[in-house]
């Protein structure tokens, strides 16, 4: 089959590898039919999550069965699925206690109870580094799917392809960045990150009854996109100074709610370039310092954006001093989808207004290319195998 597969950082290329084959009682073979390019997968592009063997990426995509192993019996050959992109067992204490991001089950070789840097990591994911698992992605024509019995989801027939991707990741990751934050109805939200979970997260606001949608970022195009698709005031980080100018928006107490979309990949000046170096540190922790300083006394900060690396000088003290809630982390999709699927159906959230590239799988690797740097007004890339 034909699949993108990572050799090094900024090397993948589409190329033939071994068809997936059914391993577990609980496999499937998935035929993909829809796939995506999502913003973590840059971070392994960038050498960010290192990865050293090559693997086939992908961790959003959906499909048809086309092969059950004979443990999964809610599902057969021709079947349409979607896939949240957590791998899990569905049995161990913490899938039983509504954490499947954390399966004790499905990444045998690096789990477990520390979350360091380079030990003691959580469940597996799709196409995510040996780290998670080390499972093949679904940046492919076929993709095994572990524990099958368990994630796959059946989708409506009279619903197209891109009207349900999303159901994935990155609603569902928007999705719980306003969650956590429990609101109560008129609130400000500030959405740090106009990149596809940035523009999910401000559509699910409005969806939870935000009185006010803010939505920053740095590049003009990704603004424009969260003002169509989001309804939100936007404010360029690189043309204002922010943080102020939330304060002027809500009688100098800042936001209720923000959320970072963004992690560890924000812009970065030289000095935190050199601190990097003298700190042995990889990215930045801006996009976070942003929201502490942006959210209000008592607010809630969600962090949705991918943090892989400990930072010095991390501001404790401002958490501590305003008394700020504090939510980050993978989406246990598994116990959001169906009722994520539900408001797609009946029509009160569209999710594939975000998309601005549609590319044969053939072209993956420009795909990755022109996303990661921002070119052409790339939002969100969808992939047809």
């Amino acid at each position: 089959m034909k699949a993108l597969v990572f050799h090094k950082p900024k090397d993948v290329r589409v190329e033939t590898v071994q068809d997936p084959e059914i391993q577990k009682e609980t496999d499937v073979i998935l035929k993909v039919t829809s796939t995506a390019i999502c913003g973590s997968d840059l971070h392994i592009y960038n050498g960010m999550f290192p990865q050293l063997r090559s693997m086939v990426l992908g961790h959003e995509f959906m499909g048809i069965v086309e092969e059950t192993g004979s443990g999964v019996t809610h599902l057969k050959k021709g079947d349409r699925v979607v896939v949240p992109f957590p791998i899990a067992c569905g049995h161990c204490w913490f899938c039983t206690h509504q954490l499947p991001t954390q399966c004790e089950e499905s990444n045998p070789e690096f789990y477990g109870p520390e979350g360091h840097l380079l030990k003691g990591k959580g469940g597996g994911l799709y196409g995510y580094t040996d780290m998670y698992g080390g499972y093949d992605g679904g940046q492919a024509e076929y993709v095994r799917l572990p524990f099958a019995h368990y994630s796959p989801r059946k989708v409506p027939d009279n619903m197209s392809d891109e009207q349900v991707l999303f159901l994935t990741d990155i609603f569902p990751t928007g999705y719980i960045a306003v969650d956590w934050a429990q609101l109560k109805g008129g609130e400000t939200v500030a959405v740090f990150g106009c990149g596809p979970v940035g523009l999910m997260a401000q559509k699910v606001a409005w969806l939870h009854g935000a009185g006010r949608v803010i939505a920053l970022d740095v590049e003009d195009y990704r603004l424009e996109t969260s003002r169509r698709t989001g309804r939100t005031e936007t404010l360029n980080a690189h043309d204002e100074d922010v943080i102020e100018k939330i304060r002027e928006m809500t009688h100098g107490r800042g936001v209720d709610v923000c959320i970072d979309a963004v992690g560890m990949e924000a812009d970065r000046s030289l000095w935190d370039k050199i601190t990097n170096i003298i700190r042995l540190e990889r990215g930045t922790i801006n996009a976070l310092r942003m929201c502490l300083d942006a959210v209000r006394r008592g607010g809630t900060v969600s962090i949705v954006g991918v943090y892989g690396y400990p930072y010095d000088n991390f501001p404790i003290h401002q958490i501590f001093d305003k008394g700020i809630t504090i939510k980050a982390g993978q989406v246990p999709v598994q116990n959001y989808i169906d009722h994520l699927i539900r408001l797609v159906e009946e029509g009160k959230v569209v999710l594939d207004d975000i998309i601005s590239h549609r590319l044969p799988l053939s072209e993956a690797a420009k795909g990755y290319q022109i996303f990661n740097d921002k070119e052409d007004n790339c939002v969100k890339v969808v992939l047809k195998p």
